[in-house]
Parts: C-alpha cells; structure tokens; sequence
C-alpha cells in the first residue's frame, strides 16, 4: 500500500515539473543555458584554457583619468586579438615572435658602447634606417628631437624577431629606437668577472641619464619584452618619479621573479634558454670562473640552479654573501611597485606558456590598486606573440601588441598635453576625434560600471621632468 502512494506521488510531482517546464520553457531553457555557461566558463578558468565569450581584450586597471582617456582614444585596445589559423596555438605564437625571420626588410643600426663606474660595458643600438630591397630610408635627423623609446629585450639577451619588427614600426611612426644590451649579451663584450642581476636596474640607471643627455629635450620611453620586464619594473619601482620616463610598457612579462625560476618550464623552452645563455658565456668561461663556479654552471640542468650558480655561489671557494632568498629581495620585480610614478601598460595572454598559469603568475590586486599600472589582457598571443587576423586594421604590423604600444605612446603624450593646458588654464583640452575608435556600446568589455567622480584618481603631472 504505501509503495503505490509512494509511486503516485513520485508521478504526481513528475506531471507538475513536465507542466511548468511546458508553461516556462522558454525562461527555463535560458535559466539552464546561463547555468551551463557559468559552469563552462569555471572548468575553461581551472583547466587553463582560454574564455569565451568577447576576443577583445580586457582592461584591468583602477579607474583614473588616464584609464578613461585611454578607453576613449586608444582605439587599439578595443580590436580583437585572434589570430589566423594555425596561430590560435600559443606554442606557434611564441616561436614565431623568437625565431621567425624578419621578412621583407632589415634594420640598420649605429652602436654606442657605455663604460660604466665600476669598468663594465652595456651597448645602445640606435636604429638609424630601413633597408628594404636595397633601398634605404633613414631615421630621425639629429636636429629633430622624436621620441626616445628603450626597448629593453628579454634577460637571456636574444633580439627577437618581435623586437626588430617593434623598431621597424616605430621608426616608421616617426620614434627613435635604442635596444638596450646587457653585459656580455647581444655582442657586447664582458668587461668584468659578473653578469647583471635579473633585477639590478644599476646599469639601466646609467644608460638612461647618458640617453637623456644625449636627447636631452626628447621625451623618454621604455618598453621591455618578456623577462627583461624584471629590469624595467625594478627600474621604474626604484627610481620612481626620477626615472625621467614619460611611460612605459611591458609586453608578457614576468611579474614574479622567484617563482618562475622555481617553477617548471615545458622542456622545448627550458632546454632552449639554457643552450642558449651557455653559449653566450662559454667564450668567458675562464673569466667567470673566478666569481662564479663555472663547471657546475655549464653543466646545470635548471634555469633556477643557472641564475643560483651565477649569484648565489662563489668561484675558486668563494662564498656569495646571497643566498636564494635574499638574491629575490634584491631583485624581485614588483619589490617597489608602490614608488612607480609613470603609467605603466602590460601586455599579458591567457595562455602564455613560458609566463605559466595566469591565476598564480598575474598580480591581478596590483593593476586594481595602483592607478600606474594597467593590465590589457587576451585570450590569444602566446609569449610574445600576439599575431592578429591578416588584414585587419590598418596599422602596419602583424602583431596587435606593437600597434597597441604604439598608439598607447600617441595618446598617453596627448594626455598628459591636455592635462599640463589644463592646469596651465591655456582652454579646454584637444578636440575629441570625429570617429570614436571605441564605441561605447563596447566600452562595458574593458572595463565595468563606471566609478562615481569621487573615486577616480586625478592625474597630476608633479613628477615628470
């Protein structure tokens, strides 16, 4: 008896439930609909896979004047970074922007070697002109003053094809590039028994005040690319509003220092970095042996016991006054990210194989916080990469992120123009453009609701020189 009433009950409710979803099926279909894409949208997050939904780029910053300028007039930042067919594949992205020949056109470049305080050498390799096909153009004049930028390559030293194609592009948008090379790397000859510190901006210091001497009525820029961001970041958090940089920008950096040397990285790349720097020192081995035990270093397996070798053991039976952990207080990128005083762009993907997993490797709180620091990230671009559909834009770049930087240039100076008319009561600022790069209906996909006027930081243009 009570299995029937059980029976007729379990059918009853089953009736009702058939009943409701035929009277609301449409509101039920879209209530399943929005629950199955939440839970898609959290397996893509956990599985380390890219997000649906919108390819534009996202912008994670604290609202400021110069965050809504940006979203207004950098009409790049609001373009999609999908690439064409193979290149959604980060692995291809990242080897393209490192190893992909340069086509069409090679950078002629003038070298200045800098002697520093304590004997050490750096090298600035100004790019003077294009030669395409035997015919050359030339850059800036001497009597101009264009724009300065630094570009800062990678740590280990490689001058990517990703880097000549940034200088190519800005000589061609009328800047004046200068690829900063360490000791010892990109040719530069190693004057003393040590290498720089991943994070010592010391020598930078020094190139910086001789550019600025050298240009000393241009504005100074600086963008780094991957691991060379450490540099820069420690640059601008120690010197911070006497870095005489105007901004700066990083393109797939590496935020956290000590943890991607310890972390693990895909064998292709890990094998390839470390080949790569041995063969750069071996010529010096002799040399280094006297700082730095240079058997264990030509014979290590691990980028982490690498940079350990180097700083944090001493030569001949020498003991380093580092060990590994005061080595990261030294020379961890963000250790002064509260003195930065310039804004600083990152350029960062989701799916970046070298930089690692984004939920553990992107200071998200940083860019929340800090109103110099802002993050447009992708869900595309690899390391580096950020190659966009052939064709699309007008820009004379294949690779979204040097069209960004560029225009990111123009309009953070246009900025900080209206900005100095406005406190100098010389009128309104410039008039806007007559086609909004950005339309607004797109506006909500870079950043949300809009902040109340009390809560937006005002920019102040106190600390530039």
């Amino acid at each position: 008896m009570w299995g029937s009433v059980i029976f007729l009950l379990l059918s009853l409710i089953l009736l009702i439930a058939i009943l409701l979803l035929s009277c609301f099926r449409d509101r039920t279909t879209a209530a399943l609909g929005h629950l199955g894409g939440r839970i898609r949208r959290r397996l893509r997050f956990w599985l380390y896979l890219p997000q649906g939904g919108s390819e534009r780029p996202q912008l994670i910053c604290k609202p400021s004047t110069l965050a809504h300028y940006l979203l207004q007039h950098c009409g790049s930042l609001g373009r999609p970074c999908t690439p064409d067919w193979p290149w959604l594949d980060p692995h291809l992205q990242t080897l393209c922007s490192l190893v992909w020949p340069l086509a069409g056109s090679e950078i002629d470049f003038a070298r200045d070697h800098l002697q520093l305080r304590d004997g050490g050498i750096v090298a600035l390799d100004w790019a003077v002109g294009i030669t395409i096909r035997n015919w050359k153009a030339t850059g800036p004049s001497s009597s101009s003053s264009p724009p300065v930028l630094i570009i800062i390559p990678n740590s280990w030293g490689r001058l990517t094809p990703h880097v000549l194609g940034l200088c190519r592009l800005a000589l061609e948008q009328g800047f004046y590039p200068v690829v900063f090379h360490r000791r010892g790397q990109g040719g530069c000859p190693l004057a003393t028994p040590s290498v720089q510190q991943f994070g010592d901006p010391s020598d930078l210091m020094e190139a910086v005040s001789y550019i600025r001497f050298r240009h000393p009525s241009a504005a100074l820029l600086a963008v780094s690319e991957g691991s060379g961001s450490g540099l820069l970041l420690s640059y601008l958090g120690e010197c911070g509003s006497s870095s005489y940089l105007t901004c700066a920008a990083c393109i797939s950096p590496v935020f956290r220092g000590q943890q991607w040397f310890e972390s693990p990285l895909p064998w292709l790349y890990r094998w390839a970095l470390l080949l790569y720097q041995k063969l750069n020192l071996c010529r010096y081995s002799t040399a280094l042996s006297e700082a730095m035990d240079a058997d264990r270093l030509f014979s290590c397996t691990s980028l982490q016991q690498f940079e350990e070798l180097q700083f944090c053991t001493g030569g001949t039976g020498k003991q380093s006054p580092l060990n590994w952990e005061s080595y990261w207080e030294r020379n961890e990128p963000l250790r002064d990210a509260d003195e930065v005083a310039v804004p600083v762009l990152c350029l960062c993907s989701w799916d970046d194989p070298i930089r690692g997993d984004p939920r553990t490797t992107l200071p998200l709180e940083l860019f929340e916080t800090s109103p110099f620091f802002l993050l447009a990230l992708t869900h595309w671009g690899g390391h580096c990469g950020f190659q966009k559909e052939s064709g699309h834009g007008d820009s004379g770049t294949h690779f979204w992120s040097q069209a960004v930087l560029m225009e990111y240039f123009r309009v953070v100076a246009e900025f900080f123009r209206a900005e100095e008319r406005r406190s100098q009561g010389r009128g309104p600022p410039p008039r806007r453009r007559t086609s909004t790069l950005l339309p607004r209906r797109r506006r909500g996909t870079l950043q949300r609701d809009p902040p109340a006027t009390d809560d937006i930081f005002n920019w102040h243009r106190s600390y530039t020189r």
